[in-house]
């Protein structure tokens, strides 16, 4: 796969809901909000921190909780107390890394309530609840049905994204300060544990209740159901693709509905392609057809790859989505490289005939390469889209000998610098050969100026000699 094509796919991934339950804490930083120079437990902390880094999580347990019995009057004692018990957590010892954290909840309850310790007592008891416990089991499911039974808040109104209120980013999911009991980040993080604990436990259970969730329209419940839409798409339970439609369809939270659609491609129920089909006919947001689009690029069905096709070649849908049909459809297995360059005659606009070359630059053979010359060598295509297919050629990997070829072929000036940026790409020694043999040989001055420079770009020890011999003469 091409490497732009890869980050386009990673970028689609990285905006979808992280499958964590809760932040895992940086151990650079203090957990709480300030440091305290000079403190009596500060190099202890430091070297149990050191061996958490290097993974030796109960080694850095003991020297933490050495940190707290050796220094009570430390200003850093709640955040001793908490990595104690994230390091249990980590080693497995669940037990003990719930005692841990219930000490650290009890005696600095503040520190608690606005940190990560309540979602990592979730954390723990949702592993200890699959294990059996059945104090936790009843927890999990408590703080669960909670998640959804919270009081709902109207929405408030959008704001424009360079006035946005004092507390907020544009989809943060509100001012939390005009949530009731304290709702924010971090108790969002604490009910998706419990929530991610629940669905692990019983599936049966946690999806009603994660439909209640996702029933929600207060602006408070907005990171809640980013989160519990991942969630639901986890299990394939019968119903989870109607519930993933519902909320695509009617949340009013545009992320959410984008994160709905994605998941949606990842349910195995042969219904989903006729959903997303219905979702990119009937939305009128960009964004939520952008994911449909690439949530049908993952399907393998014949219905799936129909559709993008004829997205593509629709002149009535909007020229930015027709570049991302033909993107995904470049990216299948195999290409469709038939069918793109059956495309590419058919089209009239330079920008989509530009995705075309774009999306077949990852695929070699089967005739591709030849294509891409043709439409070098046209004269009824524009320079641009000329010059863009010489590139294409060099990133398709043409051997020297065609490139070298291609060169003598052209007679346009602009034509034959971009074949030789696109030699200068290939870094071998035939590449070299060529660059030396244009900068003695081209009768066009520009062009032997243009080679000169491309050389003077390597490190080849045969390129520094040959310029060494020119500026000698």
């Amino acid at each position: 796969m091409h490497p732009l094509i890869a980050l386009v796919l990673l970028t689609q991934i990285a905006t979808s809901p992280s499958p964590a339950a809760f932040r895992e804490p940086t151990f650079t930083t203090s957990y709480r909000s300030w440091q305290v120079s000079a403190d009596p437990a500060d190099s202890l902390l430091r070297a149990a921190s050191a061996r958490m880094s290097r993974g030796d999580y109960r080694g850095a347990a003991d020297m933490y909780r050495q940190a707290v019995r050796r220094y009570p009057s430390s200003m850093r004692l709640s955040e001793a107390m908490y990595y104690e018990a994230f390091a249990l957590y980590r080693a497995g010892d669940l037990s003990r890394a719930r005692t841990a954290i219930d000490a650290m909840r009890e005696k600095y309850p503040k520190e608690a309530s606005r940190g990560d310790a309540n979602a990592l007592r979730a954390r723990i008891c949702g592993e200890l609840a699959r294990q059996g416990d059945s104090d936790c089991a009843e927890a999990v499911a408590s703080a669960s049905a909670a998640a959804a039974a919270r009081p709902s808040v109207p929405a408030v109104p959008a704001v424009p994204a360079t006035a946005a209120r004092p507390g907020t980013s544009r989809r943060s999911g509100g001012n939390t300060s005009e949530c009731p009991d304290g709702d924010g980040d971090d108790d969002d993080d604490s009910r998706i544990a419990a929530l991610n604990a629940l669905l692990q436990m019983d599936a049966t259970r946690a999806m009603p209740i994660l439909k209640n969730v996702l029933a929600r329209r207060d602006q408070c419940s907005e990171r809640l159901r980013r989160k519990a839409v991942f969630l639901v798409a986890q299990k394939q339970t019968t119903d989870a693709a109607d519930i993933l439609l519902a909320t695509a369809k009617s949340d009013p939270d545009s992320e959410v509905r984008e994160q709905a659609v994605f998941w949606l491609s990842q349910v195995k129920d042969p219904r989903a392609v006729e959903m997303l089909i219905g979702i990119l006919n009937s939305s009128s947001e960009s964004n939520v057809r952008e994911k449909a689009l690439f949530a049908l690029s993952q399907h393998s069905s014949p219905q799936a790859v129909a559709l993008l096709r004829e997205f593509a070649e629709n002149d009535r849908q909007p020229t930015e989505l027709r570049e991302k049909a033909i993107m995904w459809l470049g990216s299948r297995r195999g290409g469709d490289t038939e069918y793109l360059r059956g495309l590419y005659r058919k089209l009239n606009d330079e920008d989509l005939k530009e995705k075309v070359l774009f999306a077949m630059m990852q695929h070699r053979g089967d005739g591709n390469e030849a294509f891409i010359l043709g439409i070098v060598k046209d004269p009824k295509e524009s320079i641009e889209l000329r010059k863009r297919a010489i590139f294409t050629a060099g990133q398709m990997g043409l051997d020297m000998a065609q490139l070298g070829a291609l060169y003598s072929s052209l007679n346009d000036r602009d034509l034959r610098e971009q074949v030789i940026f696109a030699i200068a790409q290939r870094h071998d020694n035939g590449a070299i050969d060529k660059l030396m043999d244009i900068a003695k040989s081209d009768p066009d001055r520009e062009m032997r100026k243009k080679a000169i420079f491309w050389l003077g770009q390597s490190r080849d020890p045969r390129a520094t000699a040959f310029l060494a011999e020119l500026i000698a003469k």
